[in-house]
């Protein structure tokens, strides 16, 4: 059966977002989050993972995210249905932590991990690293290389990784050109390479990066097909929550030439 093109339809899941307040550089209040996290209902997403950060800055406090998780389930309601998981840094500690405690970081504690790589430096074992986090039991997702100036030069490497058994998350707003022509060039890049299997907000406000996803779908959808869209939008996102790995990644359709606000 043909899926509805009707926006309204949509039942997007967002794997990556900052809605908790007070524990990263998202959220600044529950008041705040609430607001995420109706928006993003509004515009179509059914289910949103909170992915506080872990890294030199932030420290991953598992307790505080099931609290604040419980507080904003009773607020919100039936509305929107709310997951854990973590925005992981590559690190040494990280990887020995979690190499410990396999699924404290991942989605709803089952094996999908979102890795984000430094800004800085790319390690010389990146595919070694990668590598142990699938031995320990995870399946690692890179969180938006189109936004890292370092990995925008390693088209290469991210398909190595890839092809050995990574995935690759882009920010929604990157393919609007929010973060920048070489950002949306990239992302571009990387899906009709058929590398890209997950679009997520990456949301971190209200205003300028918004939990929003239902405009990504459509410029998608324009370019690059509506099976697609919903590929990446909707099935592989919700495979995460369920704790399932996808069978196969849809390819994007001949890449469209349209006009538009886009």
């Amino acid at each position: 059966m043909r899926r509805s093109k009707l926006l309204f339809s949509l039942q997007m899941v967002d794997i990556h977002s900052h809605v908790l307040p007070g524990l990263d550089d998202g959220s600044k209040s529950i008041e705040e989050s609430v607001k995420m996290l109706e928006m993003a209902a509004e515009a179509g997403t059914t289910d949103i993972v909170a992915t506080p950060h872990a890294n030199t800055e932030y420290a991953f406090n598992p307790a505080a995210i099931e609290s604040l998780l419980a507080e904003l389930r009773g607020r919100l309601g039936n509305r929107i249905r709310l997951h854990s998981g973590c925005d992981f840094h590559l690190m040494f500690e990280n990887i020995q932590d979690a190499l410990n405690n396999p699924t404290k970081y991942t989605i709803d504690h089952k094996q999908w991990l979102l890795v984000e790589f430094s800004d800085f430096i790319i390690f010389p074992n990146t595919a070694e690293l990668l590598g142990r986090l699938r031995e320990g039991g995870m399946l690692p997702i890179i969180t938006h290389p189109e936004r890292n100036q370092i990995l925008q030069r390693r088209f290469n490497d991210l398909q190595r990784w890839v092809l050995e058994g990574s995935y690759i998350q882009v920010t929604a707003l990157s393919l609007l050109g929010t973060f920048g022509g070489e950002a949306r060039k990239f992302s571009e890049q990387l899906i009709e390479a058929g590398l890209v299997h997950f679009i997520a907000s990456d949301a971190h406000d209200t205003e300028y990066r918004t939990t929003r996803l239902d405009t990504a779908f459509e410029w998608l959808s324009k370019k690059y097909g509506e099976e697609y869209a919903f590929s990446v939008c909707m099935d592989n996102p919700s495979a995460t929550i369920e704790g399932r790995p996808f069978l196969n990644s849809v390819m994007p359709a001949k890449r469209k030439k349209f006009l538009g606000v886009f």
